[in-house]
């Protein structure tokens, strides 16, 4: 129908017509995805949620003498980093912990400050606090080395994460008879809530579920800048089972994605401390879907109605890693309120946030149509994924 170069040569003189995920299935009702197709030349996808495997990367300036930070103890405002590949490279995880927490006295069982918190502060502008102890060498002298730094007194500063923007994933609940907490929230007793974290219709690869527009080298809005799929993600399942629409029917495809942390925000990094678990990071991601043929419309006109998940236990199934579920429900289900598993009613309540998701989709949206982003073709598909023809 077009080809890359073509959508791009229309967002490079204006003429691009760009529509979220969200407005394209109101336009394939009225249209139909012959005609829709027809019209529209990109679909702007968005999720925003919890991403515990985030982080991210960067190199400090060296200091006189010069000091080897690997094979000594790094912390950042407190917060355990990594720091074994060289002298000034240091990772810093986004559920790593300061050492009083996480039973800290203030707020019992809260995890009130992590890793995440860190990538919070570097992108809202402010200064963090580096410490670090070690052995010294003759080439790297110095032992300790403290200083307060910002995003611009470091070398580099990149976003890593091994696993973002999870395909499908599980409904929680819990049939024991005590609250859990766990990475999915808290859960009260004889399923007393169920708890989902997704952006449904909006999120990124169930409106591309066989990942026929994406793969690596693919550019993406990533926590308010820009970002690439760099690998397929952790846990990644290349063939999963799928329902008749092509929709998978369990956690299936994850990302791995990287971005120059500069030019992010806190709008779109938010930290999160996630009650008896530990800190997470809220990551906003958003992906361009070219419409090259009208197959690309006809999995974006994905509904809320269209998708449904498998509810799982936490208090025993899924700790022990028990196969099944208490059966599956919609997104519209879950965005009603209530679902209803195992004849009772259950209140639903959600980790990701579909108002956030809206906005990463809107202002992607935005910047293509202004000419501020364009796409990119990808260089490999992911595993079990087959590139549409002319990608």
């Amino acid at each position: 129908m077009r080809s890359l170069e073509e959508i791009n040569a229309k967002i490079k003189s204006g003429k691009v017509v760009v529509v979220t995920a969200e407005e394209v299935v109101d336009l394939v009702k009225e249209k139909g995805v012959k005609e829709t197709a027809r019209m529209v030349d990109v679909v702007t996808t968005g999720t925003f949620g919890p991403m515990c495997s985030s982080g991210i990367y960067f190199n400090i300036k060296q200091s006189t003498p010069k000091i080897k930070c690997g094979g000594g103890r790094v912390t950042v405002d407190g917060v355990a980093a990594y720091a074994g590949w060289a002298a000034a490279d240091i990772m810093l995880g986004c559920t790593a912990m300061t050492d009083e927490d996480p039973r800290n006295a203030v707020y019992p069982g809260l995890f009130k400050f992590g890793g995440a918190h860190v990538i919070q502060k570097l992108v809202a502008g402010e200064k963090v606090k580096l410490q670090v102890r070690t052995y010294g060498t003759d080439c790297y002298p110095r032992k300790e080395y403290e200083a307060e730094l910002g995003l611009s007194d470091f070398n580099n500063a990149v976003l890593f994460n091994p696993r973002n923007a999870y395909q499908l994933y599980n409904v929680a609940v819990n049939l024991g008879q005590r609250t859990i907490y766990t990475y999915m929230g808290v859960l009260k007793p004889r399923l007393g809530n169920a708890n989902f974290a997704t952006c449904g219709a909006l999120s990124p690869l169930l409106n591309d579920p066989k990942l026929r527009t994406l793969g690596i080298g693919t550019r993406i809005f990533l926590g308010g800048g820009e970002g690439y799929v760099v690998w397929p993600g952790t846990q990644h399942v290349p063939n999963p089972e799928r329902d008749a629409k092509g929709l998978p029917l369990t956690p299936s495809a994850t990302l791995a994605v990287m971005g120059d942390l500069n030019g992010m925000n806190d709008h779109y990094l938010r930290a999160a401390s996630i009650a008896g678990y530990g800190a997470s990071l809220a990551v906003g991601l958003g992906i361009p879907l070219p419409v090259i043929d009208e197959e690309v419309i006809a999995y974006a006109a994905v509904r809320d109605e269209d998708i449904t998940f498998p509810v799982v236990d936490y208090s025993e199934a899924y700790p022990l890693g028990r196969p099944g579920s208490l059966g599956r429900v919609s997104m519209a289900q879950l965005m009603s309120g209530e679902i209803e598993v195992d004849g009772k009613k259950v209140s639903t309540g959600g980790m990701a946030s579909r108002a956030r998701g809206r906005e990463v989709a809107r202002e992607l949206k935005q910047r293509i149509a202004q000419g501020g982003f364009f796409l990119t073709r990808p260089v490999a598909a992911l595993p079990g994924a087959e590139l549409a023809q002319g990608l």
